[in-house]
């Protein structure tokens, strides 16, 4: 075996999952992030965790509000769920650039995406500094989603998804913003 940058060991563990999360931004308005870093970290109770940088914007709301939902895009969402992941709500209303359509959520103030595959509603539990990035810790207080939607979409280092569905059909975007 030969010694690799991290960058490259992460090429080798690819697909990662490929997430939308969306939060309230400082001011309350609905804002969204492209996330690869999740998981589902406990059953009992359910729970996620995101990793975010604190220099995201998507950071300080998730921070004041204490709350996001991990939008989990169907095939037909990838360049939507791309531009989330590749733009800035700071600067202007990312919501509209990529054309995300939300719908309230059934337990939170933050909206969710519609017609995602699967949506889970998180409240933030626990934030834990590891190195640059934070890691949130959200109980799911509720979970949708969309059964005539069944793939959704993975990340591929540097700028491509790929789509899957339960029954193994993949396919591959390359997205630029």
């Amino acid at each position: 075996m030969k010694q690799l940058t991290a960058g490259e060991g992460m090429r080798l563990i690819s697909p990662l999952p490929y997430a939308v999360v969306t939060c309230l931004d400082p001011d309350g308005r609905p804002n969204a992030i492209g996330v690869s870093w999740l998981t589902i970290t406990s059953i009992e109770p359910f729970m996620f965790l995101i990793s975010i940088a604190p220099q995201r914007y998507s950071h300080e709301g998730i921070e004041k509000n204490g709350e996001f939902v991990i939008n989990f895009p169907s095939q037909d969402q990838a360049q939507s769920a791309w531009i989330c992941g590749v733009t800035s709500g700071r600067s202007g209303d990312k919501i509209q650039r990529a054309n995300l359509k939300l719908i309230p959520s059934l337990k939170l103030r933050t909206p969710c995406m519609a017609e995602a595959t699967a949506v889970f509603e998180c409240k933030v539990v626990n934030a834990i500094t590891t190195g640059d990035h934070t890691v949130f810790v959200g109980e799911v207080v509720a979970v949708r989603g969309n059964e005539h939607q069944p793939s959704h979409l993975y990340y591929l280092p540097p700028e491509e998804l790929m789509s899957c569905d339960y029954q193994g059909h993949v396919e591959l975007q390359l997205l630029k913003d």
